[in-house]
């Protein structure tokens, strides 16, 4: 790999990396936004759906700029983009400032993603790139992770502004890199024009369900502010797979989709980083308003998690090469979803040593399972050409996902919370500051007794305790379902991934594959691929997959 191939490989690292890391380093710092700004559970779910929705509506858009106008200019202007609005999220004086900043900082994100993947595809070829692609897509799943760690050290040790201000240097180093080492590139080949049509009804019909969602607990199902949006969107999504199934230049190719092991991969993608980002969005809040952890602890919580994708993911890479991607995608989610389950031991005191930390180490190792043999069943179901395209769509569809969760377990946990709360002093009679009390912490699911702190006398012990179990029960609904999710992802994986034959042993490389050997999506001598057909691996040195 020459110098140039390097620079290039970490410039698209960093930009990916600072996307990612965006989508999870401010959950940390919601606790502090809420108290800053004042806002409630929906106003912290806004900061992190907005970014999301805007991430995901234009992620497979991105990459077509680039092939008509110069995939370095796109990239650049999205790192710009980026950088600018990162600055503004960090001066922002109010939630809804915030919340519609978020959005467009989303949309540079949008111009980043794809455009790290359109460059490394012009700059490297064959094998070269199928580890590429491989590194960009591991350091991608770390960075989704250690988010939390990091938004908890800037949050405390600074501000909660800090998790965009660190942005900036990060920005303005690979924005150096680009300019200096990326080289410009176009696809003379593409189809021209763009699907406009694909674009809004996309970011219609997965904006208008989220919107109902995240509503709905303050206003009802009833209500037309909620029930509109939801009709309107379901109709859109509708609306928007017609149209992919029938445009000339789709954003979504659905063609890919009749690749079985690339549908199937995709399907566990959907649940499995539905129950991980769900799940982990919510402990972060738990943690820090209803057990009283600091930003720096709650994010420290998770870092076990980081620490075993790190070390494992390469050793679970190597195990998919000795025995096919259907055993680790199918064990792995389901061993995720028992750590999920474990958390049901965690009260409103929880304990870091005995109720939560076994809890993400058996979710880590099962995570860690499954990332490299999904990555690479992914990139493996389609031919080298289409890597780039192949890979998109999967980290689209775990935006999907993660916006999807946190809309949803939030609908489940405001409900869940209002239920237990009323349950619970439905046989009181409480005073017009207590009846004020309970009706606040309604609109502020997961808080802490101290919510009552105000009151005096037993209503004070009464209502600060119910609040406390409504917080706890609404919580540990949550990870039941984020469980499911993750358990739904490993027998989704159990019946329909398929292990590509393996060759004659003399055909075989003397070695094992490693870990970014597993993730070429290279076919060296085999012709196109029928769809829904199996490839078996290609090249002597690569162990079947």
């Amino acid at each position: 790999m020459s110098r140039r191939e390097r620079l290039t490989l970490v410039a698209t690292i960093l930009a990916s990396t600072v996307v990612f890391l965006d989508s999870t380093v401010v959950n940390v710092a919601l606790p502090a936004m809420e108290r800053d700004l004042g806002m409630g559970l929906a106003g912290q779910q806004w900061v992190v759906e907005a970014y999301l929705l805007a991430l995901v509506s234009l992620m497979l858009v991105g990459g077509s700029l680039g092939d008509h106008f110069g995939r370095r200019l796109i990239f650049t202007i999205g790192l710009a983009g980026f950088g600018v609005t990162s600055i503004l999220c960090a001066l922002a004086p109010s939630t809804g400032v915030l919340i519609g900043l978020r959005g467009l900082q989303g949309l540079a994100g949008a111009l980043l993603v794809p455009g790290s993947l359109a460059i490394l595809t012009a700059t490297f070829e064959g094998e070269a790139r199928g580890r590429a692609i491989g590194t960009w897509t591991a350091w991608s799943g770390i960075s989704t992770i250690a988010g939390p760690a990091a938004g908890g050290f800037l949050t405390e040790t600074l501000s909660w502004r800090f998790v965009f201000w660190i942005n900036v240097p990060l920005i303005a180093v690979t924005l150096l890199l680009a300019l200096r080492s990326v080289a410009e590139s176009r696809d003379p080949d593409a189809v021209k024009g763009f699907d406009l049509p694909g674009v809004a009804l996309s970011a219609l019909g997965l904006g208008g369900p989220v919107f109902a969602l995240i509503e709905q607990p303050t206003h009802g199902w009833g209500d037309p502010l909620v029930l509109i949006p939801l009709l309107v969107g379901i109709g859109c999504f509708a609306a928007f797979i017609v149209r992919e199934a029938t445009a000339r230049s789709p954003m979504l190719p659905l063609a890919l989709f009749r690749v079985r092991n690339f549908a199937v991969a995709n399907a566990a993608t959907l649940t499995v980083y539905g129950g991980l980002i769900g799940a982990t969005f919510f402990l972060s809040l738990y943690l820090q308003q209803v057990g009283g952890y600091s930003p720096l602890a709650a994010g420290l919580a998770t870092v076990p998690i980081s620490l075993l994708l790190f070390f494992l993911s390469p050793r679970f890479g190597a195990f998919t090469a000795g025995v096919g991607p259907r055993l680790p995608m199918s064990a792995g989610p389901i061993v995720g979803g028992l750590g999920l389950l474990l958390l049901l031991r965690v009260g409103v005191h929880p304990s870091y040593p005995t109720e939560v930390l076994p809890a993400l180490v058996v979710f880590g190792l099962g995570l860690a399972a499954t990332v490299a043999p999904l990555t690479t069943t992914v990139l493996n179901a389609v031919d080298e050409h289409r890597a780039g395209i192949a890979s998109g769509v999967n980290n689209a569809i775990a935006r999907v996902a993660g916006l999807l969760a946190i809309a949803v377990l939030g609908a489940v946990i405001s409900a869940q919370f209002a239920s237990t709360l009323e349950r619970s002093l439905g046989g009181e009679r409480l005073g017009a500051q207590a009846a004020h009390v309970v009706a606040s912490a309604k609109s502020r699911p997961l808080a802490s007794g101290d919510e009552a702190d105000r009151l005096s006398g037993p209503e004070r012990s009464s209502v600060g305790t119910a609040i406390e179990l409504a917080s706890r029960d609404a919580f540990r609904l949550s990870v039941v379902i984020g469980a499911l999710l993750m358990i739904a992802g490993g027998l989704t994986s159990a019946v329909g991934i398929q292990n590509p034959k393996r060759r004659p042993a003399a055909a075989l490389a003397p070695r094992a594959a490693t870990a970014g050997e597993c993730a070429r999506a290279a076919r060296l001598r085999d012709p196109e691929p029928i769809p829904g057909e199996l490839e078996p691996a290609a090249g002597p040195a690569r162990a079947p997959l």
